[in-house]
């Protein structure tokens, strides 16, 4: 990794809500690639907070009640471009994104802005729901953009921090996700792709279907 970049320019934002299973496991794994993690606990009950709290290579914000995954990643984004980093990887907290692939982004992250993983390019193991809001999220986004975008949902994600503070999400929920690449487009930025592992257990989703229609709808017509 040593060899990739110097370590001190690298940073990971994780959001998350009532992880205290897997918090600690998915901190540990992503400081062997990063140099901190912005963890933002986004009003947990369960004492996930605790599993992190005393880890001198973490940064711990806590939002007092829940404000949605945008609003976090927001918090996280302003965090690394505060510290003046000069990567930023953006990883889920609930086990489904491999830290091991984060030097794979940073070698993207050489020649283009934003880099995105892709899980449809083997979705055998993810919900058929999944695969259908996926199918058809990332089409609209591409008929958007006038971009081809392979999967618009995944959070695994590596940023130029020079660009964040032009694609901050206004947007609180998950649908900011998609809001990003909008703006990211906009702005023309160069927008790549890494094909991941498609990994779903037995967690709970915490995306509410009507709530996450009614966002993209909205970043649609933003």
């Amino acid at each position: 990794m040593n060899n990739i970049l110097n370590r001190v320019e690298t940073c990971a934002v994780i959001p998350f809500l009532n992880e205290e299973k897997t918090i600690k496991d998915i901190v540990d794994k992503t400081l062997e690639y990063v140099d901190f993690v912005i963890a933002i606990d986004d009003g947990s009950n369960d004492g996930s907070a605790s599993k992190i709290a005393n880890h001198n290579k973490v940064i711990l914000i806590k939002n007092k009640i829940n404000r949605g995954k945008g609003y976090s990643l927001s918090l996280g984004f302003r965090k690394s471009i505060e510290l003046n980093s000069l990567y930023t990887i953006t990883i889920d907290a609930d086990s489904q994104h491999p830290p091991e692939y984060i030097p794979k982004f940073f070698d993207k992250l050489r020649v283009s802005d934003i880099v995105i993983g892709n899980r449809m390019h083997d979705f055998k193991d993810m919900p058929a729901q999944r695969i259908l809001s996926n199918k058809l999220t990332s089409a609209l986004l591409s008929m958007k953009t006038k971009k081809r975008i392979l999967d618009s949902q995944c959070g695994f994600r590596g940023y130029r921090t020079k660009i964040l503070g032009s694609i901050i999400p206004g947007f609180s929920g998950f649908e900011a996700e998609s809001e990003i690449i909008v703006k990211a487009a906009r702005n023309n930025y160069i927008i790549d792709f890494i094909n991941i592992p498609t990994i779903y257990g037995d967690e709970k989703s915490k995306m509410r279907a009507v709530q996450a229609i009614t966002g993209f709808i909205k970043v649609l017509f933003v």
